[in-house]
């Protein structure tokens, strides 16, 4: 593998890195031995590490940016970076997050909140009528 250039090995790396997070902290694995892992881990500090994505992509990009530096400088921010990736890659295959609107309880009206989610609402046909009476266009 010395023979690829940086680029080569650290897009790998990086797959390498999501998948094996992946497998770990996401899936059962083969005749599920993740999943058998997982248990007998319990809920102690490495139980904990197998259910966080972020934290357990921390560790597996360690061993990758080993072998994608070249030397100890790079060997930290390739491991950072591995990591990020990873974290990355796995929020994009996530669902998007939807924000829904919050609408106000007990039907207060605060004179401030829309009522249509298009942005036009009855304030606004109402003050349209308001500078047509006055003449204010």
């Amino acid at each position: 593998m010395d023979e690829l250039g940086f680029w080569p090995k650290f897009v790998m790396a990086v797959l390498a890195t999501w998948r094996v997070t992946h497998l770990l902290a996401s899936e059962d694995g083969p005749a599920d031995l993740v999943a058998s892992l997982r248990a007998r881990l319990g809920s102690g500090i490495l139980g904990q590490l197998m259910d966080c994505f972020h934290c357990l992509s921390f560790w597996v990009a360690a061993p990758m940016a080993v072998l994608v530096s070249r030397g100890a400088l790079d060997f930290l921010l390739i491991w950072l970076a591995l990591s990020g990736a990873a974290c990355l890659l796995e929020r994009i295959g996530q669902e998007p997050v939807v924000i829904q609107p919050i609408s106000p309880s007990g039907g207060v009206d605060h004179g401030m909140l829309r009522s249509e989610a298009g942005g036009t609402s009855q304030y606004a046909a109402d003050d349209n009528a308001g500078r047509h009476a006055t003449g204010s266009d």
